[in-house]
């Protein structure tokens, strides 16, 4: 059997992160959510989203990259959430019986404004 190789990256509240202000942090997750779709846009990352629940604790995200883990660390180390220092990631490679999964291109948000749109 043939595997396929995706790198999955869990991003989780930093347990240091700065305190910010309401604006701030909504300033930060508007420039996250842009740096996201640009990043799907580009081809690197084939699905993005939310951890949501009540039992996600401090786990806020979760991407499939196209990309290999070193690839994929490189470009999610230039979030700027990440950079912030608001969010850690977690880089695994997740392998997956050949052709399981199948990623349709769809547009994703760049604010929280529009992912929030009805």
């Amino acid at each position: 059997m043939h595997f396929d190789q995706h790198t999955v990256i869990l991003l989780t509240l930093d347990p240091d992160a700065p305190v910010m202000t309401d604006k701030e942090t909504a300033a930060l997750q508007d420039a996250h959510l842009a740096y996201t779709a640009d990043m799907i846009e580009q081809g690197h990352v084939m699905a993005a989203g939310p951890a949501v629940g009540p039992d996600a604790g401090r786990m806020k995200g979760i991407s499939v990259w196209s990309v290999d883990a070193d690839a994929a660390g490189r470009l999610c180390a230039q979030d700027p959430a990440v950079r912030a220092g608001r969010l850690t990631p977690q880089i695994l490679t997740w392998m997956v019986p050949s052709g399981q999964l199948l990623f349709r291109s769809v547009r994703a948000p760049r604010t929280t404004a529009e992912a929030t749109e009805a």
